[in-house]
């Protein structure tokens, strides 16, 4: 499992170019487009197309060749193999057959890109492509937005502009994204907004939506051991102007908390009022 340059050619490890150098064959997504990676090193191969409409016969055929002794190479047009690219169908297959498989680590868009990001360090959830369709890709930000975690997306060029609507209406316009394209081309570029402003800085000009696109959104920020719940002030408001019993019954009421809890909470604020009276 080699990884290959996500942009720029010369992003390879001396490993990954030396094995693919002694493969019997190398097992490409895209043949055009490895053939030109191997062009630039001068390299030389036996290409192969598995990509993600013949993975699964093309697997057969690699265990089949890995029987016989041949050394298999696979690589992705772009980036680590089996990472939202083929590739896992042939390592499942090869593993269940008994055949070591050895990964040659190299470039990956998405850790590029939250290298460059600026979002605070933290834990991050790689959600790869979301649904091409708009309801589905609603649902799939809505199972997201909630969490505490770093959103990094991968999007195509002509859904771009819709993936960022979408995510601004279900995430929240607040939150800030990072949307890079180009990575280590010519034209990269990396642009950092609300989500709220990103559709239309995508639209102000053609060139900014042209690329394959990482999306890089803050995930919802954790709480801190000190703030108290949304239902607090609520409560506050409503001990100032009704007896302690009444007021636990209506906020809990209005905001959906636990009795024990506002309930507790309330006894607390009550002596708290009680100890600043004359």
């Amino acid at each position: 499992m080699v990884a290959t340059p996500i942009g720029n050619l010369e992003d390879i490890s001396s490993r990954a170019l030396d094995s693919l150098s002694r493969a019997d064959v190398i097992a490409a997504e895209d043949t055009r487009v490895t053939a030109r990676l191997l062009a630039h090193h001068r390299l030389q191969g036996k290409l192969v197309a598995v990509h993600e409409h013949n993975e699964r016969r093309a697997a057969d055929w690699i265990v089949e060749e890995l029987a016989r002794g041949k050394n298999i190479a696979l690589v992705t047009d772009a980036g680590t193999p089996a990472v939202s690219d083929p590739g896992a169908t042939v390592v499942a297959r090869a593993r269940a057959a008994g055949f070591k498989v050895v990964p040659i680590p190299g470039p990956n868009a998405a850790v590029t890109a939250l290298s460059a990001a600026g979002i605070a360090d933290g834990p991050f959830l790689f959600a790869g492509f979301l649904p091409a369709k708009p309801g589905p890709r609603r649902k799939a930000l809505e199972a997201l937005g909630p969490l505490p975690y770093t959103l990094v997306l991968y999007e195509a060029p002509h859904r771009v502009v819709e993936c960022v609507e979408d995510m601004a209406t279900t995430l929240g316009a607040e939150r800030t994204v990072v949307i890079a394209r180009e990575l280590t081309k010519l034209f990269e570029q990396l642009h950092r907004c609300r989500l709220g402003d990103a559709a239309a800085w995508l639209g102000a000009d053609a060139d900014r939506r042209r690329g394959e696109f990482v999306l890089i959104v803050e995930g919802v920020a954790a709480p801190s051991k000190n703030a108290k719940p949304d239902w607090d002030g609520v409560l506050a408001a409503l001990l100032s102007e009704l007896p302690l019993a009444q007021a636990v019954k209506l906020a809990c009421r209005l905001t959906g908390a636990k009795k024990n809890t506002v309930y507790a909470r309330a006894l607390e604020l009550a002596r708290e009022i009680n100890s600043r009276d004359p």
